[in-house]
């Protein structure tokens, strides 16, 4: 797994472009429903999250993607920022990362939100950069999720995407930057 920060439409492939493996990641179901982006979002192999509820199907396709070996990118915020500050992690990352086994390598990506947050109509020249941590592997707080209290299991998944969100804090610019567009 795959968790950034989320300032941009930009980001998810921002994220993906070092990587040497296909990366797949949540989008919002709504955002398929216009023809140009969803053909895109399907060709890219995004999997629809739908934010009202019901998200079973998106977990599922989340962990199935997991155990074929793919990579995939989420946003513990939820959604992209408003002012261009990092915002709290959602438990939703942290159900995620309980129910697979799979380390989450925290990302923090610089200068989207100046290049093209969502308070510009049209992208602007900015220099971007993108810094990845070292993995978490979350070993203790997933062995107390299988024995522990429903009680328990909401306050692990949200300290899970806590421990996530300042492990992105963390994490500084780096020297090599790309500029976008």
């Amino acid at each position: 797994m795959i968790a950034s920060n989320h300032a941009s439409f930009v980001d998810p492939p921002l994220v993906g472009i070092p990587l040497k493996r296909p990366l797949n990641f949540l989008a919002r179901s709504t955002l398929f429903r216009f023809p140009g982006v969803g053909a895109t979002l399907r060709s890219w192999q995004a999997v629809p999250v739908d934010r009202e509820g019901g998200g079973g199907a998106g977990l599922k396709a989340i962990l199935d993607r997991l155990l074929e070996g793919g990579a995939i990118l989420l946003f513990p915020e939820g959604t992209r920022t408003r002012d261009g500050k990092l915002q709290p992690g959602r438990s939703g990352i942290g159900l995620a990362v309980i129910k697979s086994n799979a380390p989450v390598v925290p990302v923090r990506v610089f200068g989207t939100y100046e290049a093209f947050g969502r308070h510009l109509r049209f992208p602007q020249r900015h220099r971007i950069t993108v810094k990845y941590g070292s993995p978490l592997l979350f070993a203790e707080l997933r062995a107390e999720a299988r024995i522990c209290s429903k009680p328990r299991l909401k306050e692990i998944y949200q300290e899970v995407a806590d421990e996530i969100m300042a492990a992105i804090a963390r994490l500084e610019p780096c020297e090599d930057k790309m500029t976008f567009p």
